[in-house]
């Protein structure tokens, strides 16, 4: 950069394009502030009366990194905290507010009672430097950083002003940078951060098995968002229950299972979590007294741990514990940890729901059918029930034999539709034609009767049905039947010839007056009868094939 004999800096156009040139490249060409640091010391260290330029950045926890560049010396260097020949110190300039303006000051390092800036005051006098311009500006919340000029002189009133304000330029850039990098780099993690949402709640939604919906949660998380990961529930006397882990080391596994069941710091550490609508992160000295964080640990140290509660529909389930092994990793996304707990939660919660009311949905089909089948002396009677729709619905399908005297009546039926309204239209056919055939009405009367009851109730699902009464004669069975509207029974007979036996009838439920006409058959020793209902007939594959 030219200077004229004043001493005063050239052309103002000579630095509108040093900074043109900073502002490409701390918003277009790096992906951390820090890479402009080439570009900033190349255009501070000409300015006039500059023979030192000093950098540093820190946080909330002390400084990051020290760096200072002489002109024409030995360029730039920089040190870390943990270098051996590390020249700042631990004590860091006063953090100014996010969106404070940087702050800027002239100080004198030779004076009888110096004010040494923090960090930088070795360097700077190491270098020669009398006088400093300081500029402290924030990066961003919780992250700062500060440039110093060091000059062999006190500037005078003007120059000093123009240093400072050329500092300030250069702050407000390299700040504006930082912002551009933050941008970009939270929109990268909520791209992978909702890619890894999605592709969770699709793995979750996957199984209405609860097991295995739990598994899978803790699977997908290790090791995509941590090291470790414990699901707990609450059981029925309201205590957390460990009931999935993983860990990305295998000899770790039971050892992180154990731990989450019986360890009492890990047990209150999972009440206060379950409590706390946000979760909980711990890390440091948060982690003394608990079972993580020493190297000989079966799983590596542990830095950091968060417990998010599962909730869904208003109650809390159980905690998802994630275990990391970077203390930085712990409260990295709290929204994403708290967003998959709540998808997980839901999914628990729907496959534990569904469990449920699969069981009930048995139980009340158990009540629909006989619970055996009875033993009758010349007949083997055997009988089988699947239900082929995947839905918790009740089935429409029943059947039943009644036994009266030598009589044998065989009752097979089904009902249009699931749910419960089926299910009370199957308990009164049943329970109906059972009732009729104890009593020795004859099959095609006992339709007629149920049709009657069905229609006086106006009942708005139509049943099929066949009734077959069986009477023992010479060598066999003398068969009557009936049938509405369902499908035609088979008889093989014993040389092998499989026949339809006919049985028409209307559909019971849908005319008050429907008339039934019963037919006969013989069943001869050696001889089988099959009934069954068009679930059979209808049954289709998993590609929708139809058998």
């Amino acid at each position: 950069m030219s200077r004229d004999d004043g001493g005063r800096t050239g052309p103002p156009v000579e630095w509108q394009r040093a900074l043109h040139l900073l502002w490409r490249a701390a918003t277009a060409e790096v992906q951390d502030v820090t890479g402009v640091a080439e570009h900033v010391y190349d255009f501070l260290l000409p300015l006039p009366g500059v023979g030192t330029v000093v950098g540093a950045r820190w946080d909330d926890r002390g400084p990051l990194y020290l760096r200072r560049g002489r002109a024409a010396r030995d360029g730039v260097v920089t040190w870390l905290p943990s270098d051996d020949g590390w020249p700042g110190g631990q004590t860091c300039p006063d953090t100014v507010a996010a969106d404070a303006v940087p702050a800027v000051r002239l100080v004198d390092l030779g004076a009888a009672a110096p004010v040494d800036p923090p960090l930088a005051g070795p360097s700077l006098r190491g270098s020669g430097a009398a006088w400093a311009v300081e500029c402290v500006f924030p990066l961003a919340p919780g992250d700062s950083a500060a440039l110093w000029l060091g000059l062999d002189r006190r500037p005078a009133d003007e120059e000093a002003a123009a240093l400072q304000e050329r500092l300030t330029q250069v702050a407000e850039i390299l700040r504006a940078g930082n912002e551009r990098i933050l941008e970009i780099r939270a929109h990268e993690r909520r791209q992978v951060r909702d890619a890894f949402l999605a592709e969770a709640s699709l793995q979750m939604d996957a199984s209405l098995d609860a097991r295995e919906t739990l598994h899978r949660v803790s699977r997908l998380a290790v090791p995509a968002v941590a090291e470790g990961c414990v699901v707990h529930l609450f059981g029925e006397d309201g205590r957390l229950a460990p009931v999935a882990t993983a860990h990305v080391a295998a000899s770790a596994q039971s050892w992180l299972t154990s731990t989450a069941r019986d360890d009492p710091w890990m047990k209150a550490v999972l009440s206060r979590g379950a409590e706390d609508r946000e979760g909980i992160v711990l890390r440091g000295d948060d982690l003394t007294g608990g079972p993580f964080g020493t190297p000989a640990g079966p799983g590596g140290p542990v830095q950091a741990l968060s417990v998010s509660p599962l909730r869904a529909r208003g109650r809390v389930l159980g905690t998802l514990t994630f275990l990391y092994e970077s203390a930085d990793a712990g409260g990295r996304d709290l929204r994403m940890l708290s967003d998959l707990a709540g998808r997980a939660a839901l999914a628990i919660d729907t496959t534990t729901l569904y469990e449920q009311r699969r069981r009930h949905v048995q139980m009340l089909q158990r009540h629909l059918l006989p619970r055996a089948l009875p033993e009758v002396e010349g007949l083997e009677l055997s009988a089988a029930y699947h239900v082929g729709d995947p839905s918790l619905d009740v089935g429409g399908d029943f059947y039943d034999v009644v036994v009266c005297g030598e009589t044998v009546s065989l009752v097979i039926g089904d009902v249009c539709g699931r749910g419960a309204e089926a299910a009370a239209a199957t308990a009164l056919a049943r329970h109906t034609l059972r009732t009729l055939l104890e009593d020795g009405v004859a099959p095609a009367a006992a339709l007629a009767r149920l049709n009657r009851a069905l229609t006086g109730e106006g009942a708005s699902r139509f049943v099929t049905a066949l009734v077959i009464r069986l009477v023992p004669a010479d060598g066999g069975w003398d068969a009557e039947i009936a049938g509405a509207g369902h499908p035609w029974p088979y008889v093989r007979r014993a040389d092998g010839e499989v026949a339809e036996t006919p049985a028409r009838g209307l559909l019971l439920g849908v005319v008050p007056d429907a008339r039934y006409e019963p037919a006969h058959f013989r069943l001869a020793e050696g001889d089988t009868l099959v009934l069954f209902t068009d679930g059979l007939t209808e049954a289709r594959s998993q590609d929708g094939t139809q058998f």
